[in-house]
């Protein structure tokens, strides 16, 4: 397997991603949608998400295909992005159609980011508004770091970020992941120059600098972001270590089932596990999306499921370590970035 010709998860054939952000505010939005209604299902693993209609994506659910998914920044608040996407697909004319009702299905998930240095004394939630122009903006290009869901976005060390990757296989198939890593945990070892995903690196995509020489790693969960939170939220009700979350989205054009993209979710979570420690914390809200557009027959489905489930955990090691290596700092930033380390 090897990379596709932009190494994002629009290489899979059909997929669009969109971003907006508000810099002063340091959070945003990410869509991804299809021109036409793909199969979707989803499996949590961290102890605090937050979700929209994730409940449809159960295979036993009667939605077998939905319009768009939705990764936001806001917290609660965020979940309102899944509203301006849904007034875009409903301006389109898209959506469940019931009688003359048009309903545009929108699952969605959100990070906390409500306390990593922007502006938030808003008037008016601005994450309808931030959700739409996302939609509005997808298309088979779109920027990786500091951007969309991922704009303020923090790890225990080191700012956070959107990312992105893929496979092509060898039977055809592509495989991609898009995720906004806001971890509890640590996505480079300590001195913050490796990263835990070095070992899944392809040709130098995120600084090609290879496995930290050191061993006993990951015994000392040291966190910077987590003093600041709790430097921020002391006398609060909400404890530090729910302010965290990694969410994600993987993508193939293999032909899947409901039960089959929610097994890949479940496998893709390796990819989390691999490339931040530690992972799927009680206060991680740490989940994954899976799509298809069921363009490619498969030949040996049970075969190329397993390594679609493999390629999916993969990108999406990759996309957690290209989601820091290419964040950018910005003004009232609190932690710094790979970058400036």
């Amino acid at each position: 397997m090897k990379p596709g010709p932009h190494n994002l998860i629009t290489d899979v054939p059909g997929f669009l991603v969109g971003n907006a952000q508000d810099d002063r505010l340091k959070s945003g939005a990410t869509v991804l949608t299809a021109a036409a209604p793909f199969t979707a299902s989803v499996h949590v693993m961290g102890g605090a998400p937050g979700t929209r209609e994730t409940d449809l994506l159960a295979p036993d659910k009667s939605v077998a295909q939905i319009d768009a998914l939705t990764l936001s920044g806001g917290s609660a608040y965020g979940l309102d992005a899944c509203s301006g996407v849904v007034s875009g697909l409903r301006a389109q004319g898209r959506g469940f159609r019931v009688a003359d009702a048009v309903i545009p299905i929108v699952p969605g998930a959100i990070l906390f980011d409500l306390l990593n240095g922007g502006d938030k004394r808003w008037d008016d939630n601005p994450y309808a508004r931030l959700g739409r122009e996302a939609f509005e903006a997808a298309s088979k290009r779109f920027e990786i770091g500091s951007v969309g869901a991922g704009t303020g976005a923090l790890t225990a060390m080191l700012k956070g970020g959107l990312g992105s990757a893929s496979f092509v296989l060898d039977n055809g198939i592509t495989v991609g992941a898009l995720v906004a890593a806001n971890p509890m945990g640590a996505v480079t070892t300590p001195g913050e120059r490796h990263f835990w995903a070095a070992p899944f690196e392809v040709d130098g995509e995120f600084g090609g600098l290879g496995p930290d020489p050191n061993a006993g790693l990951g015994r000392n969960p040291t966190s910077r972001k987590m003093q600041h939170m709790a430097n921020q939220a002391s006398g609060s009700e909400l404890p530090a270590e729910r302010a965290n979350t990694t969410i994600a989205i993987v993508a193939t054009d293999a032909e899947m089932t409901k039960a089959q993209c929610q097994r890949m979710a479940t496998a893709a979570h390796d990819g989390i596990g691999r490339a931040t420690v530690p992972a799927h914390a009680p206060g991680d809200g740490d989940l994954v999306f899976a799509a298809s557009t069921n363009a490619q027959t498969l030949h040996n489905p049970e075969r190329d499921l397993a390594l679609v489930g493999h390629a999916a955990a993969l990108c999406l090691s990759r996309a957690i370590a290209r989601a820091i290596y290419f964040a950018r700092p910005s003004p009232g930033d609190v932690l710094p970035c790979w970058s400036d380390s």
